[in-house]
């Protein structure tokens, strides 16, 4: 049997008493994606700052690739190959589109080094693909800070993959942006997935509809139903604390 890429088994979190996470278990497969969703105050955030180390459970366990996490540090744990893009999109606004670029895919992590040192090569072409990629190439030579919300949010993306996590963990990727860059935004995650393995969180129904991948819903931090977006949304317990009357 395939071991799951990432495993959380009755992991809860407690802020002085506070149960942001109760007994979740949860299975990432190589490859999947998935898209995690649920009403505020649902543990989504809680459950990527779990992750990545951000936040240590008061009990349960998180494995990756069969190994834990826990007590590793955020910079140990994004180099065994799991990245996150916060909702605000991360990037330097008063350096140009490529520059952004370079900085993410650099190998090196030496302050010095990382702003002298040239890409090889075969980083450069990887750059140079990925801007194709998002459609931002026309805009490299631009600062970052002048792009629109969603040209940020791709370039967001596009510096995430360039260093090359098996696990993309994308948090509000479409939030503010119109219907037509949601839409693209859409194609471009879906087409991460297989090469990467994808996990969303979102609040957008019609962007989680348009990525057509199975849904985790949380509530109260703890699980309440899995499956396809169709079925999960006609589920009563669904429609009752999430997403109202059904259509």
């Amino acid at each position: 049997m395939t071991q799951p890429l990432l495993q959380l088994q009755d992991v809860s979190v407690s802020f002085d008493g506070f149960y942001a996470l109760t007994d979740l278990t949860l299975t990432i497969n190589r490859g999947e994606l998935k898209s995690i969703i649920g009403p505020n105050g649902a543990g989504k955030t809680t459950f990527l700052d779990v992750i990545t180390g951000k936040v240590q459970p008061t009990k349960g366990k998180v494995l990756f690739r069969g190994e834990s996490l826990l007590g590793l540090p955020e910079q140990r744990i994004s180099r065994r190959g799991i990245g996150r893009k916060f909702q605000t999109p991360r990037v330097f606004s008063n350096l140009s589109v490529l520059r952004n670029m370079e900085l993410a895919a650099s190998p090196f992590r030496n302050a010095l080094n990382l702003m002298t040192a040239k890409l090889p090569t075969e980083s450069k072409d990887e750059v140079q693909r990925l801007l194709r990629y998002v459609g931002l190439s026309p805009f490299e030579t631009k600062q970052a800070g002048s792009l629109s919300h969603g040209q940020k949010q791709w370039l967001a993306i596009a510096m995430l993959v360039v260093q090359s996590p098996e696990l993309l963990l994308l948090d509000e990727p479409v939030a503010g942006l119109t219907d037509e860059e949601t839409e693209k935004t859409a194609e471009l995650i879906k087409s991460l997935a297989g090469e990467h393995t994808v996990v969303v969180i979102e609040h957008d129904m019609e962007f989680i509809r348009d990525l057509n991948a199975p849904v985790t819903v949380l509530h109260q931090g703890q699980l309440l139903t899995e499956g396809l977006l169709e079925d999960v949304k006609n589920d009563p317990r669904v429609i009752e604390v999430y997403l109202g009357q059904a259509d």
